[in-house]
């Protein structure tokens, strides 16, 4: 009896994961070992993107890295697809490793998974907090920090800037990976809402959701938080490029030229995203030296 119930389980288990594959239209075969893999088109530009996390992309084309996808596509004369996976722990290993798709629009420039081109832009973390509140927020020492809840993902990077002044005390905690039952823009939800008096997003989620909010909002750029050069654990700021597999340094260098031909179309839409960005810098080892700060 005990044997039947372990099957009946295990049945319903890969019935799910099954459902979550034809969801996302992937053939869960493509990309193991022994397996036939997809061979890449010279006239195909496949993107590996998350079918359901504005602003960066979704499944009917709307994000700010959608509209990107376009311009370089199209600038390259090939056809622009999509492989869709949720962006979370095992994206790369079910997309690009897999060889479903052969370009992540947007990653951090040193990340080592990935062949990345020249960083394009350089995003951070943004406080955000209602007009009507009468807050002025500036840096780290605005008296206004103080006076109400913080919301913060747990974990995070600026949460070391959070502690290192003292304002720990007053924050309320994230998930550092969101609930996929839930909006990428859930924090900003509950600060419109009142349940929060300040929040700490990262750059992209913060400013593209601040501009949808039904109330005025204002998004300020936090300063790049003083770090040890060793062990960079309150680091901010990063680099962002786009990536493609290890070896594949040609179809890299393709890419970066026409992200190079196309940098204001790139930066219009960042603007029309309400992406608060900075152009690329190098200011310490993770913003990626070498070849990508020649």
């Amino acid at each position: 009896m005990l044997n039947k119930i372990i099957s009946v389980a295990l049945l319903v288990i890969m019935s799910c994961f099954a459902n979550a594959a034809d969801s996302i239209d992937v053939n869960p075969d493509m990309g193991k070992p022994g397996q036939p893999a997809r061979v890449p088109k010279d006239n195909e530009f496949k993107v590996c993107a998350d079918q359901d996390n504005l602003p960066y992309s979704n499944s009917a084309g709307e994000g700010f890295e959608n509209k990107i996808a376009e311009v370089l596509a199209a600038d390259l004369g090939k056809e622009l697809s999509y492989q869709y996976w949720h962006d979370r722990f095992g994206f790369l290993r079910n997309t690009l490793n897999a060889y479903r798709c052969d370009v992540v629009i947007g990653t951090n420039t040193t990340y080592d998974a990935l062949n990345t081109t020249k960083p394009y832009y350089r995003a951070g973390h943004v406080w955000v907090y209602r007009k009507d509140s009468g807050y002025d927020i500036k840096d780290w020492d605005s008296p206004d920090l103080r006076k109400g809840t913080i919301g913060v993902n747990d974990k995070s990077p600026v949460a070391v800037a959070l502690n290192a002044n003292g304002l720990m005390f007053n924050a309320k905690p994230y998930r550092i990976q969101r609930d996929l039952n839930t909006s990428p823009g859930a924090k900003i939800d509950d600060l419109v809402n009142g349940d929060i008096d300040v929040a700490i997003e990262w750059g992209p989620i913060g400013g593209y959701y601040a501009k949808k909010a039904d109330v005025d909002l204002v998004v300020v750029q936090i300063p790049e938080y003083a770090k040890d050069e060793m062990k960079l654990t309150g680091k901010t700021y990063w680099n962002i490029s786009a990536g493609v597999r290890k070896k594949d340094k040609e179809r890299r260098d393709v890419i970066e030229a026409a992200i190079e031909r196309n940098i204001d179309k790139i930066y219009a839409i960042l603007d029309d995203y309400g992406i608060p960005f900075q152009k690329p810098s190098f200011e310490d080892r993770l913003d990626g030296y070498k070849r990508h700060k020649k």
